[in-house]
């Protein structure tokens, strides 16, 4: 009979992180249904690259947190087209949402076809823009060279 090993024997997940204090501008995911359905019925602007949803993050989550989700419908295409896609716009919001998010909000982008031809430079561009657009359209006033 052969001796057993000596390998520590798997233990359970971790615990979850304690309620740790959290960097203004830090960039959370939304994983939950109920909250991306919730950032659905807020601000939307639409970029040749993805769609911008935003709503106001609910009471009980960190005010100083920006929350981002990201989804590709089934229409552009099979798993690999639709994870590319959410693969470059997570690196576009990981490089602009913590200069213009705004801490407290949620967001939702929705991938589109034009996201796997688009240029980066074009999709952080496009997402700078789309996030003063929400903003403004949350707040009230129009932008100066909007003709409405």
């Amino acid at each position: 009979m052969a001796a057993r090993s000596s390998r520590p024997k798997a233990t359970s997940a971790p615990p979850p992180p304690s309620e740790a204090p959290v960097a203004k501008g830090s960039i959370a995911r939304l994983k939950q249904r109920s909250d991306f359905l919730r950032v659905a019925q807020g601000q939307r602007w639409t970029t040749p690259a993805f769609v911008l949803q935003m709503r106001t993050a609910p009471d009980g989550s960190p005010p100083a947190q920006i929350r981002v989700g990201f989804t590709a419908t089934k229409k552009l295409g099979n798993a690999v087209v639709r994870n590319r896609v959410k693969r470059r716009l997570r690196a576009a919001a990981q490089a602009v949402m913590p200069l213009h998010g705004r801490p407290g909000h949620d967001y939702v982008l929705v991938g589109r076809e034009a996201a796997l031809a688009r240029v980066f430079t074009a999709l952080t561009q496009d997402l700078i823009f789309a996030l003063a657009r929400v903003h403004t359209k949350a707040s009230g006033p129009a932008l100066p060279f909007a003709s409405s």
